[in-house]
């Protein structure tokens, strides 16, 4: 979903030193640490580094239904009955001007490393989250830095700490099932609390196209939420800003190596980031289709995630969305 709003949030948010520590003190206290996020090294992408001696940031965030699983099961790499429900990567390219999100659609049909070819949100059932970073990474052929992971009570305590945020719906629909709030969306601009927007980034039964709007749909509510976070209104007060990190980190999870500090230095690097500079969009793919097993799934574009995987390497991502426009949207 869109929780890659949760890496952003934290890193527009610390920018004041005199109010450093408390935040810090807040994050590094509340938030769960993922001790083995990544797999064995030697499987894994080289960092990039351009020729100037910078270097990029990808931190995959993850949205996840809890199903029957724990998350000391999902974290440890275990084998669960729990998946991806919503998969994004925040590109961060080496000059540090722009942040991109690409959402994954979570029936991308990829090689899953031992298990063969799945749905890409098998893999973390299929091995917990390192298994998950395995397969992103030989998928996209780019290392991963960080590791997000949200549930969505997590995601509705966002929202309200913010105070809400305001979405211009694009498509009418009444939720499948909403439990029993009789929670409907009407087409245009809404003001959503927490308990709205999660039925607006959740729901995808009830469009034709499944969860292509849905995904459509967390790319809007992220947006409105990065405007409503950077906006003076929350960086101005201090105690605006601390609750919203007290509030949301609880249902935080991140690997060991996200700590208050890395946080700090990247929210001094993204100190100038506005609304304007977010680009999100999807992972473009050749449609929907038919595993030979009779699993309905969205078909990869090996030429499209070819191109991405350059963009993100070279620093060429502004390019990228450019000659990709028509398909991107």
């Amino acid at each position: 979903m869109l929780l890659g709003a949760t890496i952003l949030v934290l890193l527009a948010t610390i920018t004041a030193a005199s109010f450093l520590f408390g935040l810090a003190n807040t994050f590094d206290t509340k938030s769960q640490k993922i001790e083995s996020a990544f797999p064995d090294e030697s499987t894994r992408p080289s960092t990039t580094v351009l020729p100037d001696g910078t270097s990029p940031i990808n931190v995959l965030v993850v949205g996840s239904d809890s199903r029957d699983a724990t998350p000391e099961q999902a974290e440890s790499g275990q084998a669960s009955n729990q998946r991806s429900d919503t998969m994004m990567l925040v590109h961060i390219p080496a000059d540090r001007k722009k942040v991109y999100v690409v959402s994954v659609m979570r029936d991308l049909w990829v090689p899953i490393p031992g298990h063969g070819s799945a749905k890409i949100n098998a893999a973390l059932a299929l091995g917990g989250v390192p298994l998950m970073v395995q397969t992103v990474e030989g998928f996209l052929d780019q290392r991963i830095d960080h590791v997000v992971f949200i549930d969505f009570d997590g995601f509705k305590g966002l929202t309200d700490a913010v105070g809400g945020v305001d979405v211009d719906v694009p498509v009418a629909f009444t939720p499948s099932w909403s439990g029993g709030s009789n929670i409907s969306f009407a087409e245009g601009p809404m003001h959503m609390n927490g308990e709205t927007a999660f039925w607006f980034v959740h729901e995808r039964y009830a469009f034709a196209d499944g969860d292509f709007q849905r995904t459509r749909n967390q790319q809007l509510y992220f947006r409105a939420l990065f405007t409503k976070i950077v906006s003076r209104d929350i960086l101005s007060h201090p105690l605006a800003v601390n609750t919203m990190i007290s509030d949301f980190s609880p249902y935080l999870t991140v690997d060991s190596g996200l700590n208050s500090s890395a946080l700090a230095g990247l929210g001094i690097e993204l100190r100038d980031i506005r609304s304007d500079d977010q680009v999100s969009f999807t992972l473009p793919t050749n449609g929907t289709g038919w595993s030979t097993d009779g699993q309905s799934i969205v078909l990869p574009d090996p030429d499209a995630v070819s191109a991405l995987s350059r963009a993100m390497a070279e620093g060429t991502m502004s390019r990228y969305v450019s000659d990709h426009s028509a398909a991107i949207k």
